[in-house]
């Protein structure tokens, strides 16, 4: 349960402008601006780290600029596209970079000694993987709810937290079952 809400509160400046951020211009602003702060606030306090964090610097800055300075209408027209593609991106980016993002948070409860170990590095591969599907989908949905409309918008809303839903539990029952099942084999080992 606690990296589960570790996990939630790495995404905390997205989860706040996704919670504020709709309905209207001036919410759309006030989203910026604290998601903005948040990001900012997380890096100096070093609660936040690697891509995640320097995405987060990049959009909500472009963000910023072009809606808050310039209030450039195709910015706020694609906002949904735009943040959910950025995350896609950037966590694209880590994997083809050899560095899954999930890397960073998961040495945080590993013992050093892990950070080697191919199962280590396979399950970062594979948990930052699922964040690239479930961000890469959430960007085709936020297109679909701005281009294309052909589902009631609840259900837009709906798909997308499902898929977040789903990679955050991944995230943390994955790697739980594998230990179990590590000290599984290793119990089984001794008694022979």
């Amino acid at each position: 349960m606690m990296q589960f809400l570790k996990l939630l509160f790495s995404f905390a400046p997205w989860i706040a402008f996704l919670v504020i951020a709709h309905g209207s211009l001036e919410r759309l602003k006030i989203g910026l601006v604290v998601a903005s702060v948040l990001t900012l606030a997380m890096a100096v306090l070093k609660l936040h780290r690697g891509a995640i964090m320097w995405v987060g610097i990049a959009f909500f800055a472009y963000a910023c600029v072009a809606v808050l300075v310039f209030q450039d209408m195709w910015t706020i027209r694609n906002m949904g596209i735009l943040a959910n593609g950025a995350l896609a991106a950037g966590t694209w980016v880590t994997m083809f970079m050899g560095k899954p993002f999930t890397e960073e948070y998961a040495r945080e409860h590993t013992d050093p000694s892990m950070w080697k170990h191919p199962a280590f590095i396979r399950t970062n591969i594979i948990l930052t993987t699922c964040w690239a599907v479930v961000f890469t989908v959430n960007t085709t949905v936020a297109w679909l709810k701005t281009y294309d409309k052909s589902w009631p918008e609840w259900s837009y809303e709906a798909t997308s937290y499902a898929f977040l839903l789903s990679a955050m539990i991944l995230s943390n029952v994955y790697p739980a079952l594998l230990k179990r099942r590590r000290e599984a084999l290793a119990a089984q080992q001794q008694s022979k």
